[in-house]
């Protein structure tokens, strides 16, 4: 997809972290997703990317997910996936016992009453 045609694809905008991995390097740094489309989303975080590279990046209850960086301003990129990915998906909460599961002190227990606080 050229930029003009992923400019039009309707993106969620949300605040969440990411893994990425330039291409070539074993090294992965944390980012912050800013919005995320099917086909792309825009991150920002301390890592010296140039437009065209290749990269790698980590989504919630999908995985591993290839792009190239399509667009950068000050710490903000655009990547630009390769394949397109279900954005909903993403923004669903993380299914127990999933390698990209929530941590184990905010998961619901069947033994713990809603509203009240589980004594560990």
């Amino acid at each position: 997809m050229t930029s003009l045609e992923t400019r039009n694809i309707p993106r969620d905008s949300l605040f969440l972290m990411a893994q990425l991995r330039l291409e070539g390097q074993d090294a992965s740094y944390q980012v912050k997703v800013r919005n995320l489309s099917a086909g792309g989303m825009m991150a920002d975080g301390e890592v010296r990317v140039v437009r065209g590279m290749m990269v790698s990046v980590e989504l919630r209850n999908i995985g591993w997910v290839e792009g190239s960086v399509a667009w950068i301003q000050d710490n903000r990129f655009g990547i630009a996936f390769r394949e397109e990915i279900d954005a909903k998906k993403v923004r669903a909460m993380p299914q127990a016992g999933n390698e990209h599961s929530a941590p184990r002190y905010t998961r619901n227990y069947p033994d713990s009453a809603p509203g009240k606080v589980r004594k560990i």
